[in-house]
């Protein structure tokens, strides 16, 4: 799909100085100030900002089986929502609906380098790129996230309503998560290009003045309970406890039905053997936080050997895929929820690859076979790209 507008990707050096994005702060003003504390208002962070998908992009977007979307209406106390595909929207001369369409970053090259001037918060915690698509009235309601988010107006205009209130309790019987009592304290409306900045279990609201596209720019973050239950599942096949219970001293009972004392402590004395090392979760947050969704699929290119692969990118250079997502901690790389061990020059030059998300043709010349092993296969798998189309 071919975008209006291509937004560059920020460089890390200009990461470390003063942004319009952020309102004329650096990044690191920004964490230390606002970064879960306080909500940003930042006008015209991109000035002239125009949507990089049009209304009708946006709505052949939503045919597709592998993008998620919701459909939201609103009549009075009534919510309805609605998971796509969806073959057609309401009339557009309908006011009260709304269309999510979430991970817009996967589909689209412009959605994907917008989101990626966002980098200066690390890519472990960025997560997607969703558009809200609004007729007049629209909304979602009074609600909060649980993970900081930017909202980017990219059409007409949107009222938000914001409050720092610990009352956070939900109205039943909605297949929202609608705020009960929502007491706004500060009011905004932002036009095209100006950015609102909301840290977690900040209570908002936003209502389309007419017609509107909303880009939300959110980050990951994972509950510890789903991350402790998914690091136990990710370890079973390493747990090795051998031997089988065993009680040669035992003593009759007259209590049959009660658990041991010498039970309990000889199996808690095996169970306490299990322990887990800080490469163990290493591995575990790289092959978790690189893993794609369930609706990402790869399509690999037509077959090119290696030979012919590394003439093409000593010349061209190579690229992640948008829908790639690729981590490191040394010895470790890590790549749509693979892990390889590599030695540490090799690091540095897929570390290249996992920050900048490309490698020169230049520094592939100056790659080992090992590295063009894994680039070749990762270009098979479809990850990869030419950087030089």
């Amino acid at each position: 799909m071919q975008a209006t507008r291509r937004p560059e990707v920020l460089s890390y050096n200009a990461a470390m100085k003063k942004l319009t994005l952020l309102g004329n702060i650096t990044p690191a003003e920004f964490l230390r100030d606002y970064w879960h504390k306080k909500p940003l208002l930042i006008r015209q962070a991109i000035p002239d900002f125009k949507p990089l998908l049009s209304r009708d992009e946006l709505f052949a977007l939503v045919k597709s089986e592998d993008v998620e979307s919701r459909l939201i209406t609103h009549t009075g106390k009534q919510w309805e929502m609605e998971s796509g595909p969806f073959e057609a929207v309401p009339p557009l001369t309908q006011k009260n609906w709304t269309l999510l369409v979430q991970g817009v970053n996967l589909h689209d090259d412009a959605a994907d380098a917008l989101m990626r001037q966002f980098s200066f918060i690390p890519n472990t915690r960025l997560d997607d790129l969703m558009i809200s698509y609004a007729t007049e009235t629209g909304g979602v309601g009074a609600h909060f996230d649980s993970y900081d988010v930017f909202l980017l107006q990219a059409h007409g205009h949107r009222r938000w309503r914001i409050s720092a209130q610990e009352d956070l309790s939900l109205v039943d019987g909605v297949p929202l998560k609608i705020l009960k009592n929502f007491q706004p304290e500060e009011e905004f409306i932002l036009a095209p290009g100006d950015m609102l900045y909301l840290p977690p279990q900040y209570a908002h609201e936003g209502t389309a003045m007419d017609e509107c596209m909303t880009y939300s720019i959110g980050f990951r973050a994972p509950s510890y309970q789903e991350l402790g239950e998914a690091f136990l599942e990710s370890m079973i096949d390493t747990i090795d406890l051998p031997g089988r219970y065993a009680d040669p001293d035992l003593k009759p009972s007259n209590q049959p039905a009660e658990i041991s004392k010498t039970m309990l402590t000889r199996i808690s004395s095996e169970i306490n053997k299990v322990r887990f090392t800080s490469e163990d979760i290493a591995l575990f947050l790289g092959e978790y936080l690189s893993e794609p969704k369930s609706n990402v699929f790869f399509e690999a290119p037509p077959a090119l050997s290696r030979a012919k692969f590394l003439q093409q990118a000593k010349k061209r250079g190579v690229k992640l895929e948008r829908k790639s997502q690729m981590l490191y901690r040394d010895p470790y790389i890590f790549i749509n929820g693979t892990s390889f061990e590599v030695e540490s020059d090799d690091l540095g030059i897929l570390a290249v690859l996992a920050n900048e998300r490309m490698i020169s043709a230049e520094k592939i010349s100056f790659a080992s076979d090992d590295v063009i092993d894994a680039l070749h296969t990762w270009f098979t798998d479809g990850w990869l790209s030419w950087l030089e189309a």
